[in-house]
């Protein structure tokens, strides 16, 4: 699949990080990908973004859409060309706009499930959930602060924020084959979240992963990034 390249800006996103068990992660990747490992674990994930002025680059901001969508992340690599590869793998995506569940899979990588998204933001302090159109349910409460968490299995803001960053290569399933989509992120810069509470009903759903499996991690938050969206070779 080819996209024209897409501009916008990320409004809000944040990244929502979880160690797992690499075997367990292993099972549920479908080949070529395998599981980037750090620090003998599996780093998984959910991203919450609010996308604003979506649209072909070089179209005025005014015909731009916006939307709230959630993506399941999993960090991997891969073979390419005799060299090793990393991204993420994006097993599902879920978005607040119908437009997105109907172009999804055929003009913009990935299928997309409607949700309704809940989202309160203010002084600092977030609150998001949605529920998605299969019940997939996730949920955050977590406020700004200046100290990273000190419980990650990242060392620091910096070593978690490059790790990240180096995932800027998605890959979605469609039919038989992967869509690939890259961010151009203007500027990359990330603060910490406080993380009070946090669900999702896919990382928690002991079928895939056992209990004491899936641990979170940390959070992170980017705001006010101008950025691109190009199309990668499919898989």
């Amino acid at each position: 699949m080819k996209i024209p390249t897409i501009h916008g800006y990320i409004d809000r996103r944040i990244l929502i990080n979880f160690t797992a068990d690499p075997q367990l992660v292993e099972k549920i990747l479908p080949y070529p990908f395998r599981p980037k490992i750090y620090k003998d674990k599996a780093i998984v994930g959910i991203c919450l973004i609010r996308l604003k002025d979506i649209k072909p680059k070089g179209f005025p901001n005014f015909l731009g859409i916006n939307s709230e969508n959630g993506a399941h992340r999993i960090a991997v690599e891969w073979n390419e060309d005799d060299e090793v590869k990393s991204g993420v793998y994006i097993p599902r995506r879920d978005t607040s706009l119908q437009l997105n569940t109907l172009v999804g899979g055929r003009i913009f990588p990935g299928k997309h499930y409607l949700a309704k998204f809940n989202v309160d933001e203010k002084n600092g302090n977030y609150h998001i959930d949605f529920k998605s159109s299969d019940n997939t349910k996730i949920s955050i409460d977590a406020k700004e602060t200046q100290t990273f968490n000190k419980n990650s299995i990242f060392e620091s803001l910096e070593n978690a924020s490059d790790f990240f960053e180096k995932g800027d290569l998605g890959y979605s399933p469609n039919k038989n084959k992967f869509d690939g989509l890259r961010l151009n992120a203007y500027k990359w810069q990330v603060k910490p979240l406080d993380v009070s509470d946090v669900k999702s009903s896919f990382f928690e759903d002991e079928n895939i992963f056992p209990k004491g499996s899936v641990k979170f991690d940390n959070a992170l938050l980017m705001e006010n990034i101008e950025h691109e969206w190009k199309s990668e070779k499919t898989k």
